[in-house]
């Protein structure tokens, strides 16, 4: 598997009016991310990133939220989102809106959410679908000037991966907006084939027991249960 850090730099837009059609972006996530606002609880949520800043959380029942990057407005806090200035367990939920998109590496990004994230605490991240109209543009020299079409995008598949390795149990996900370029996405479109939406969502929880068990590790650890000496069976 291609490894997620790299050395490369990447200039996240300070405002989603940097991405050609970010309006329409920002607006479609918001209607996906509304209805899981709502089934959110506790006392800090930790907006990651510009764009995460401006996305609306007035439903999510979350009221102290927190805006961390190193620029732009509006900003509580400025510091590396690789080396965030929270204690362990100290935060409720996690909003990575394409911060992902933006990151030279993915991992240490998650590894720290891990670490301020509570015992089942939720994580929601978004990002482009490298299998979208967006994902192809990559393929053509003039459409890659534009800062949408140079995020880094990754498949769902492989963020999956990301999450399962620090025990976070994905409760949802999603792709919409097929078309990027119309303010509605192409509804039809998007009902149909989701699966070529330009935009990704998932919603996740981290968990504090394995969610898999493995049954080798089981059996190491089993005690055998031995036949005291001189012992008769019974009948």
């Amino acid at each position: 598997m291609k490894p997620a850090r790299t050395p490369q730099t990447f200039v996240a837009p300070v405002s989603w009016n940097d991405l050609p059609k970010g309006a329409y972006y920002r607006e479609a996530l918001e209607g996906e991310l509304k209805p899981w606002f709502a089934k959110m609880y506790g006392f800090h949520l930790l907006k990651i990133g510009n764009l995460s800043a401006e996305i609306n959380a007035e439903s999510c029942a979350v009221s102290h939220q927190v805006n961390v990057s190193l620029a732009g407005e509006p900003m509580q806090v400025r510091a590396d989102p690789l080396h965030l200035p929270f204690a362990e367990k100290s935060v409720d939920a996690c909003l990575l809106a394409h911060t992902l998109s933006w990151c030279t590496d993915p991992h240490r990004l998650l590894q720290e959410v891990d670490r301020v994230l509570i015992d089942d605490g939720w994580l929601v991240m978004s990002g482009f679908n490298p299998i979208s109209l967006l994902g192809l543009a990559k393929a053509v020299p003039f459409a890659r000037r534009s800062p949408a079409v140079k995020s880094r995008m990754f498949t769902l598949m492989r963020q999956f991966d990301w999450l399962s390795l620090l025990n976070f149990e994905v409760l949802h996900y999603s792709r919409f907006r097929v078309l990027p370029w119309t303010k509605q996405g192409g509804k039809l479109l998007s009902s149909h084939l989701p699966a070529l939406g330009c935009m990704q969502l998932i919603v996740a929880r981290k968990r504090t027991i394995p969610l898999t068990l493995n049954p080798m590790k089981q059996s190491r650890n089993k005690t055998p249960v031995r036949q005291a000496v001189g012992a008769t069976r019974q009948s």
